[in-house]
């Protein structure tokens, strides 16, 4: 489980948690909660072909909670 999949995921997570925790405004905070929600699909996707579950569940998991921070950053009208 070292392919270009999982170091693209691995590198993505990083500047993902980079971008929320730098607090540059709603904008970039959401466009951080994007990119974690790319980087969970990816990881799911290597779980899927590598049969790991737990790696599945968690990042299923982390979707929907990022999914939830796309919402609230950047969709949700009555929070601009």
């Amino acid at each position: 489980m070292d392919g270009l999949l999982e170091w693209a995921a691995a590198i993505g997570t990083i500047v993902a948690a980079s971008m929320v925790a730098a607090d540059m405004g709603r904008r970039a905070t959401g466009w951080g909660f994007v990119l974690f929600c790319a980087v969970a699909m990816m990881w799911i996707a290597s779980g899927l072909v590598h049969s790991a579950a737990s790696l599945v569940i968690q990042n299923a998991a982390l979707l929907a909670i990022n999914a939830w921070g796309v919402w609230r950053y950047l969709l949700d009208p009555n929070r601009k």
